[in-house]
């Protein structure tokens, strides 16, 4: 599977940041970065970073 950001919804929040830190960070200037792949050991705090966007900006694709 892999992390899908739509860039235009996201505000950068960090509520993903938070969720799964190992994948999710927010830059020196605030501005969300994250690693498009993932292991599967990182699955559930994934799947919590997708549940707390608070704009539903973040998918899994597969």
């Amino acid at each position: 599977m892999k992390i899908s950001v739509d860039r235009v919804k996201c505000q950068n929040h960090g509520q993903c940041a938070i969720s799964a830190p190992n994948n999710f960070e927010l830059d020196a200037e605030g501005v969300l970065q994250y690693r498009e792949t993932f292991d599967g050991d990182d699955l559930g705090d994934v799947e919590d970073a997708v549940d707390s966007c608070p704009l539903q900006a973040i998918q899994l694709t597969s």
